[in-house]
């Protein structure tokens, strides 16, 4: 039996990795062993993933979190490579663009181990993104990529990857394998909508987390502003992501909003499938509030998921206090046709099937 090594460390790692282990523990074909980097650490944006998704324990916990960039890699890199001299796998899969992907893509490729890069081809087009840094070179040094869409396959061939022994399969987006998956009990898992005494279709979903928000006080305010604006019409409700908190506190903001604790996957797809639409600057986030039907304001400069934006699915905004405001209105009465196939079917056993190609080479 062949064996694989999968690196995670942040919650959209988890999500994914959910439907790939269970598609892996189905077919019988492969060992996975589950490095948890600890990158996210707080209990609710980690292990309440692992618990609620069924996600095979980790045989590894790193617990390294809380350090800058250069640390954090580093020291990743250092105990992923000692745990694969002792695994010996026959490749390593890496998910999306953190530290924890590109640690565990260098240590790999290091070892002449293969790697296999889901959530590939991604671009924002902006290198003050540490995350474009990641995915890049996670991307050049790997030996399968599989792309969720078109625009990734042509952003790598864009790229000269074509003249490169790399395998590029389009695979489609595994996170929509997970909403379809985990939307049909979530409702029993979750009673959030209850507690919040919230009710279908009036409230606004929120996010907010990503450095070049959290990190510029006057887009926080800025972007905090907005939000406040659109509560006097809808209310809006927010998960703080717990950097996002610090930084709050740390330059008294304190918005009127109503602001909860980070959620669990099942919670959060309650908050999204009963929702009127999404504020986020997450990537993830993006997709799934088109999963579930809803539009989708980025409060970002840019966009992976331009399809989503070409498509009238989502707006691009900026911290643009007004732009917010305007976009909210435009989406809030809108109707949509959320049918349009952009992300594929089946995801995690075209992947499965992409593996298993590769690995007996």
């Amino acid at each position: 039996m062949k064996k694989i090594v999968t690196i995670l460390g942040a919650r959209p790692q988890f999500v994914k990795a959910a439907v790939l282990s269970r598609v892996i523990k189905n077919h019988h074909q492969i060992e996975e062993v589950i490095i948890h980097t600890g990158q996210h650490f707080d209990a609710n944006m980690s292990e309440v993933f692992f618990e609620e998704m069924e996600i095979p324990k980790p045989t590894y916990n790193l617990a390294i979190n809380s350090l800058s960039h250069g640390a954090m890699t580093g020291q990743m890199l250092e105990k992923i490579e000692t745990i694969l001299l002792d695994e010996k796998p026959d490749a390593v899969v890496v998910y999306g663009d953190t530290n924890s992907t590109i640690a565990g893509s260098l240590a790999a490729k290091k070892l002449h181990i293969k790697v296999i890069h889901i959530e590939a081809g991604l671009r924002s087009f902006n290198m003050k993104m540490p995350e474009e840094i990641n995915r890049i070179l996670t991307d050049r040094i790997s030996d399968l990529l599989c792309c969720p869409t078109d625009t990734a396959i042509k952003n790598l061939q864009k790229e000269g990857f074509d003249n490169l022994p790399i395998k590029i399969v389009k695979n489609g987006d595994i996170m929509k394998d997970a909403v379809e998956y985990y939307s049909q009990i979530s409702a029993e898992k979750s009673s959030i909508i209850a507690d919040l005494d919230l009710n279908k279709n009036e409230f606004v979903l929120a996010t907010i987390h990503r450095q070049e928000n959290t990190d510029d006080v006057e887009n926080l305010k800025s972007i905090f502003a907005g939000l406040e604006e659109i509560n006097k019409d809808c209310k809006v409700v927010l998960p703080l992501h717990p950097r996002t908190k610090k930084i709050l506190e740390k330059n008294n903001i304190q918005p009127n909003i109503t602001l909860i604790n980070p959620v669990g996957y099942f919670a959060m797809l309650e908050l999204l499938k009963n929702c009127t639409l999404v504020i986020s600057d997450s990537g993830g986030l993006q997709k799934e509030a088109f999963f579930n039907k809803k539009n989708c304001i980025i409060v970002r400069e840019e966009t992976e998921w331009v399809e989503l934006v070409e498509n009238g699915f989502a707006e691009i905004v900026g911290s643009n206090q007004t732009k917010i405001i305007n976009a909210f209105h435009k989406f809030k009465n809108s109707e949509m046709d959320f049918n349009l196939e952009l992300f594929g079917n089946q995801v995690g056993e075209s992947i499965h099937q992409s593996i298993l190609i590769l690995l007996t080479k």
